[in-house]
C-alpha cells in the first residue's frame, strides 16, 4: 500500500435491533399427551371426509358433493311422501323396495365413487401432506386405512343414508316391515347392502386415484370403468351369445346385483348364481386394494 494512501476507516458493527437478541438455542422433548395410533387415524380420516365434503373450503369444493347427496335423498323423501298421502292404498311389499331403489341412485353414487377417492389421496401426493403424515406415528398401512376409512364413511353418505331413511319414514306410516324381528332383518340387510356397494366402490377408485397425481385423470378412469364394464358385459352375453358368466366383468353392476340377493331377490341377472356375484365383488374390492398397497409401497416420499 502506498504511504499516500489513507487506512481505511475501522469497520463498524451492524447496528443490532433494539430489545432482540438470542437468549439461548437447543431443543426440548415434548413431554404432553400422545394420543397414539388410532386417535392419529381417526384425525386423518375425518380431515379428509371434511376435505371431500367442501367443509372449512370455498364453496366450490362444495358443488359436487351437496349435487350427489341431493340426488340420493330425493327419491326417498319423494317416496316417503307418497306413502304418506297415499299409503293406505298401497300395498307395503309393493313400495318398501329397498334393494330396488339403488337403481334410482346410481348416478349420486358413481358421482361419489368418482370423486371422494381422488381427492383424499391424490392431493395428499401433490402437496406434500403424504410426508408430513409419514412423518408422525402413522405408516403407509395405517395412513391407508385412515384413507379408506375416509371413502367408505363418506360413500354411506349415499349407499347407507337413503334406504334408513326410507325405512324410518315407511315405518311411521305404518308400510315399514310387520314386526320388529322383520324390522331389525330389512335393517340389517341395507347396512349388508351398503357396506358391500362401498366396499367394493371404494377399493376402486382408490385403485385408480393411487395410480396417477391427477384428481381429473382418476375421476375419469372410475367412471369410464363404471360405464365401459356393463356395455362389454352385455356385449359378450347378449350380442356374442357367450356364457352369462360373463356378465361378472360389469364392475359397476355387480354390487348392485349383490344388493338384490341379499334382499333374497332374483336381480336383473338371475342366471348368474349368487356365489360367483359374491365372489367377483370380493375379488374386485381384495384386487384393488392390493394395487393400492403395492403402489404406496413403491411410493418414493421424500421427508
Amino acid at each position: 500500500m502506498s504511504a499516500l494512501t489513507p487506512p481505511p476507516p475501522p469497520s463498524q458493527p451492524p447496528p443490532s435491533a433494539p430489545g432482540a437478541q438470542i437468549v439461548e438455542r437447543g431443543f426440548q422433548r415434548y413431554d404432553g399427551p400422545r394420543a397414539g395410533v388410532m386417535q392419529a387415524i381417526r384425525s386423518v380420516t375425518w380431515q379428509s371426509i371434511r376435505s371431500t365434503l367442501g367443509l372449512g373450503r370455498p364453496a366450490r369444493h362444495k358443488i359436487f358433493p351437496v349435487l350427489a347427496v341431493a340426488i340420493a335423498y330425493v327419491p326417498a323423501i319423494a317416496f316417503v311422501g307418497l306413502a304418506v298421502l297415499v299409503g293406505d292404498l298401497l300395498d307395503p311389499n309393493e313400495i318398501a323396495d329397498y334393494a330396488g331403489y339403488y337403481g334410482f341412485i346410481t348416478a349420486a353414487i358413481l358421482l361419489f365413487a368418482g370423486l371422494v377417492a381422488p381427492e383424499v389421496l391424490v392431493g395428499d401426493r401433490r402437496n406434500g401432506m403424504l410426508a408430513m403424515y409419514l412423518s408422525t406415528p402413522l405408516k403407509r398401512s395405517t395412513y391407508l386405512a385412515a384413507k379408506g376409512a375416509a371413502v367408505l364413511l363418506t360413500l354411506g353418505l349415499v349407499t347407507l343414508g337413503p334406504p334408513l331413511l326410507l325405512l324410518i319414514g315407511y315405518t311411521f306410516e305404518n308400510v315399514g316391515p310387520d314386526g320388529l324381528g322383520a324390522w331389525l332383518a330389512v335393517l340389517l340387510r341395507i347396512f349388508v347392502s351398503a357396506f358391500a356397494i362401498s366396499g367394493a366402490l371404494t377399493a376402486v377408485s382408490m385403485a385408480a386415484a393411487s395410480l396417477t397425481d391427477r384428481r381429473a385423470f382418476a375421476s375419469i378412469g372410475v367412471v369410464l370403468l363404471a360405464l365401459a364394464s356393463p356395455a362389454v358385459a352385455s356385449a359378450l352375453v347378449d350380442g356374442a351369445g357367450l356364457s352369462p358368466s360373463w356378465r361378472l366383468l360389469d364392475v359397476f353392476s355387480m354390487p348392485f346385483e349383490l344388493v338384490y340377493r341379499i334382499f333374497g331377490q332374483p336381480g336383473a341377472f338371475p342366471e348368474v348364481s349368487t356365489l360367483s356375484i359374491v365372489a367377483v365383488n370380493l375379488a374386485w374390492t381384495i384386487g384393488g386394494l392390493s394395487i393400492v398397497a403395492w403402489r404406496y409401497s413403491r411410493l418414493v416420499v421424500a421427508r
